[in-house]
């Protein structure tokens, strides 16, 4: 039996499971579309999982992103660039689902 989920509900869950501020609320509502139109794009129901999307997904500035994954940005000129070059490459590399306030949201086990 599966039961529909507003926005709400998702964030609810997070708090439920102390994994509220893995996130923050633009990041889960950055989540939240991407699950919503993967559900819609493939006809596939997503079930809830917070641990699964807590291990899934992740959000990190730009700069931990390209120490942790040793991106090469000597090339880049300035901050925005760099971002953008991150940016690619975990377009390249995994599923890059957007930015907001806390940094870049991505599956990292894609």
């Amino acid at each position: 039996m599966k039961q529909s989920i507003t926005f709400g509900g998702f964030v609810d869950a997070f708090h439920a499971f102390d994994r509220y501020s893995q996130f923050g609320y633009d990041a889960l509502k950055i989540i939240f579309d991407y699950l919503e139109e993967y559900e819609d794009s493939t006809g596939e129901e997503v079930e809830l999982d917070v641990i699964a999307i807590c291990c899934d997904y992740a959000v990190q500035h730009w700069q931990d992103i390209a120490n942790d994954y040793t991106i090469d940005l000597s090339e880049c000129e300035d901050d925005e660039e760099r971002e953008a070059a991150v940016i690619a490459y975990l377009e390249e590399n995994t599923q890059f689902l957007g930015s907001c306030v806390d940094g870049l949201v991505y599956c990292q086990s894609f």
